[in-house]
């Protein structure tokens, strides 16, 4: 550890990258050992970033380091997680045209941290063991991360970012199988899981952050005081309330007398006793003269229509419909002015490879061309020998 200072140590930290926990198992001899599960997801290395790189490579020495040391203690430990490098060129789609694949730092890492391919005695360099790789060495095409974005998955474009890391001695004694779930959707990764041949020991008790602890998971009633805070009052606020508190009987009713006498009285419409009339909820309009106290509501004979001859009805019916057809032929002439005038979107251009629609991406990529719009195959990205892969077709919007 003296290769890191304490503000080091507080930064690798402090993303939340690995969450470790302790168990006990029980072998098939009969021994009782204890297993580290050290789950994590490292940093991925940013081109534009170089200090993110910095930080992966930083972070990689302190995993190693703590893994070695739980080694040294006597503990089993299995590393799983998202590390975030394609080790071998058989792990990465591309990897016969990325420049200097072997040289890249984080793979340099994994080559000091893992034994040689093969689970043989004397292929050992490393404390760890790949073991997805120990019992399919040569399995092409056991990939764990895809690009969303070029739905690469389809076609199965992706590489192997996702690892079960244990010892040598667990490997090699325990282990029963490892495998890839690349069918359970939901995620650009695909999750990796490893068969032990062990049983577990259960702790004589439950650790403190065990979810047994949880109040949502206690089995019991929660009251509703358990969602309420204690706010904190001020001095002013907490006088004022000892005060009100300190209050006789006889000062609040006089206080009680007192608001009351504040009050608006209610208007004279309304302060007679009794069930009040329906016109009180009303007011005159200003624009109108108002009417006189003594006008009475007309009855309900006035405020009926007198009945309109069958000739009135049937001509107010085809005036109605003659002003029907004129407006929509209106709107007709309207519509097809306004679609010849604007023709709308231009038809997607057919891709060279394919000769089928393109679909239209935009430029995210900080530069000159930042948000411009292009042209480029619908297809998903595969392998270049795939006929059934994207083409190369690229065309540039026109501005609009």
């Amino acid at each position: 550890m003296d290769d890191f200072t304490q503000e080091e140590l507080r930064a690798l930290d402090s993303e939340g990258r690995a969450l470790l926990t302790q168990h006990k198992i029980c072998t098939w001899e009969g021994k009782e050992k204890t297993l580290t599960l050290i789950n994590v997801y490292c940093p991925h290395a940013d081109p534009g970033k170089p200090e993110r790189l910095a930080f992966k490579m930083r972070f990689y020495r302190l995993l190693q380091i703590r893994a070695e040391a739980l080694l040294a203690a006597g503990s089993h430990v299995i590393i799983l997680g998202d590390l975030n490098t394609a080790h071998r060129p058989i792990d990465h789609w591309d990897a016969v045209n990325l420049e200097c694949f072997q040289e890249d730092p984080g793979r340099k890492w994994m080559d000091h941290l893992l034994s040689n391919l093969g689970c043989q005695a004397g292929s050992h360099t490393g404390p760890f063991i790949d073991s997805y790789r120990c019992f399919h060495p040569k399995q092409k095409g056991a990939f764990t991360c895809w690009s969303t974005v070029s739905g690469a998955r389809h076609l199965n474009y992706g590489s192997r970012l996702d690892y079960v890391l244990g010892d040598r001695t667990l490997v090699m004694d325990t282990f029963q199988a490892s495998f890839l779930l690349p069918e359970v959707m939901g995620s650009d990764h695909c999750p990796v899981g490893a068969v032990l041949s062990v049983s577990s020991v259960p702790a004589k008790q439950c650790p403190p952050l065990c979810t047994r602890f949880l109040p949502e998971f206690a089995g019991t009633q929660l009251k509703i005081l358990r969602f309420l805070v204690r706010l904190e009052q001020d001095p002013v606020f907490r006088q004022s309330a000892l005060q009100l508190s300190n209050q006789t009987p006889v000062q609040m009713r006089q206080n009680k007398a007192r608001v009351r006498s504040t009050r608006s009285r209610p208007s004279q419409a309304g302060s007679s006793r009794g069930q009040k009339n329906l016109m009180s909820y009303f007011q005159p309009s200003s624009s109108r003269p108002r009417a006189s106290s003594n006008l009475e509501l007309p009855s309900l004979g006035t405020l009926m229509t007198p009945k309109t001859s069958e000739e009135d009805v049937m001509a107010n019916v085809v005036e109605g419909r003659a002003k029907a057809s004129e407006a929509k032929d209106e709107k007709e002439v309207r519509t097809s002015f306004w679609k010849s005038l604007l023709g709308g979107p231009l038809p997607m251009p057919l891709c060279g490879g394919h000769r089928e629609p393109c679909v239209m991406r935009t430029v995210k990529k900080p530069g000159p061309n930042l948000g411009r719009h292009f042209y480029m195959c619908a297809r998903p990205q595969g392998p270049p020998t795939d006929p059934s892969s994207r083409c190369s077709f690229f065309l540039w919007s026109r501005p609009s």
